[in-house]
């Protein structure tokens, strides 16, 4: 007051002490989601006078009768903002969204309490739980998901597997069609190389024997009767119908005449 005053030491008395370190508090309520499911949270709330200015000390000193009724204004204010906040939310999305409800209690909480002259230091949500009938229907849909990750994923194993052998048979199948194909072609080249060192050989024999003066046909019945020979000592029991008369060896001579004479033209 403007003018001359006084103090009395006997009268003036220290109406308050105020505590400028941080405090906190438990918090244990329920809210409810847009799809009417209880949410049941516990939390921990760590604030502290503002500053230490005159007008916030009166107002942490004045603003409310008592601790406790601070106390339950606080507790009442964060209680609210949060049901606020998980009302607008479904089930299924609380857990997802923590960090989200803490920052929207602390910017709308903070501006009510600097009114007061308090600060919020943090908002710790330790907890959230359901109703026990949703707890056991959210385990049954993961492990339902659970199970159908893994199908999908031996299905894709089993797919993978056999798309593999399917390949390595078809490579298998190719290498096998290749290497019998070279080999058929390996002997034929054989058969073909064999049958044109043959007829050197017999063409060599045969002018030999034309400037001995020598009938060629000896070389045709040497041929006949090696084969018959031949017949003989490798057959392996195999049954051979082979005409072996005089009369059969001349016809069969006549036959490979023929045959060369082809071959001539």
């Amino acid at each position: 007051m403007p003018g001359l005053n006084f103090k009395i030491p006997m009268l003036d008395q220290i109406y308050k002490r105020v505590s400028i370190q941080n405090r906190s508090v438990e918090l244990e309520f329920q809210a409810v989601t847009v799809d009417q499911a209880n949410v049941y949270f516990k939390s921990m709330l760590l604030y502290s006078v503002l500053n230490v200015n005159e007008e916030t000390i009166k107002n942490v000193a004045f603003k409310f009768i008592s601790e406790k009724d601070l106390m339950q204004a606080l507790i009442r204010t964060v209680e609210g903002s949060i049901r606020a906040f998980v009302s607008t939310k479904k089930q299924a999305e609380v857990l997802n969204v923590r960090r989200d409800i803490v920052e929207n209690v602390k910017e709308q909480v903070d501006l009510t309490l600097e009114g007061w002259g308090y600060h919020l230091q943090d908002l710790q949500i330790n907890d959230i739980t359901f109703d026990e009938a949703i707890i056991q229907s959210m385990s049954k849909v993961v492990a339902s998901n659970n199970l159908k990750a893994a199908a999908e994923n031996e299905g894709q194993a089993l797919l993978i597997t056999k798309t593999k052998a399917a390949e390595a048979e078809g490579n298998s199948i190719k290498i096998a069609a290749e290497a019998e194909r070279l080999a058929a072609q390996l002997r034929g080249q054989g058969v073909a190389l064999f049958r044109e060192e043959v007829a050197k050989g017999m063409s060599q024999a045969a002018e030999q024997m034309k400037q001995a003066n020598l009938d060629t046909n000896v070389i045709l019945f040497s041929m006949w009767t090696e084969a018959i020979k031949n017949f003989a000592e490798l057959g392996k029991g195999n049954v051979i119908f082979l005409d072996g008369s005089s009369e059969g060896m001349e016809k069969t001579m006549r036959q490979i005449m023929a045959m060369q004479q082809m071959d001539k033209h």
